[in-house]
């Protein structure tokens, strides 16, 4: 367990252990959220690696991201595999078989609950607890897994810093070299809209 991981979690244990009737709701919703934004920093972190950014770029790498508005969890993690040196499979370990395809009935359940509409399984505090409890197991894995490869476990504020690990700044496939490039990568290989 990474430290940046017991930070980012101590809030929803906070929230789980006020005994509110909402925990699991809340729980479940804040989990969700700290998840996909571990994996979107994953992402600006490695694009980052490249020699053609620096701190100059930061603010223009963000903006690039964020105009993309038909990227969702399933297309970040695309992206985050096609720059890592190690999937996200491989990065997560054992729980990913049984994790990855979760998360499509978490967005599905958190998608209802935000919208403020009853969800078709009609979740049980029981069951949003295990929801966190495995979105818990597979943030606190990937993190571990990318602290050890990438050199970054997700958590920590600044995502946009060069790494120490020398082998980030050969990419495997895909080298991003301008601004311009990242907005292709991110339309043709990330949106929902391609």
């Amino acid at each position: 367990m990474t430290a940046g991981f017991q930070e980012e979690f101590s809030t929803i244990d906070l929230v789980l252990a006020s005994g509110a009737e909402t925990a699991g709701v809340d729980g479940f919703a804040l989990s969700l959220i700290k998840s996909e934004r571990q994996v979107r920093k994953l992402f600006t972190y490695l694009v980052y690696q490249s020699s053609a950014f620096s701190p100059k770029d930061v603010r223009q790498l963000r903006e690039t991201l964020a105009a993309c508005t038909s990227v969702y969890f399933e297309g970040i993690v695309k992206g985050l595999n096609a720059l890592s040196p190690v999937s996200v499979k491989q990065l997560v370990g054992p729980e990913y078989p049984r994790l990855w395809p979760r998360f499509k009935e978490f967005a599905q359940h958190r998608n209802k609950i935000f919208h403020g509409q009853i969800t078709a399984k009609g979740l049980s505090r029981a069951q949003l607890l295990k929801n966190v409890s495995d979105i818990h197991v597979w943030c606190d894995s990937l993190g571990a897994g990318a602290e050890r490869e990438l050199g970054y476990d997700g958590f920590g504020r600044n995502s946009f810093r060069k790494s120490s690990v020398t082998n980030l700044e050969n990419l495997p496939s895909v080298r991003l070299e301008s601004i311009s490039q990242y907005a292709h990568f991110i339309r043709t290989l990330m949106s929902r809209n391609k």
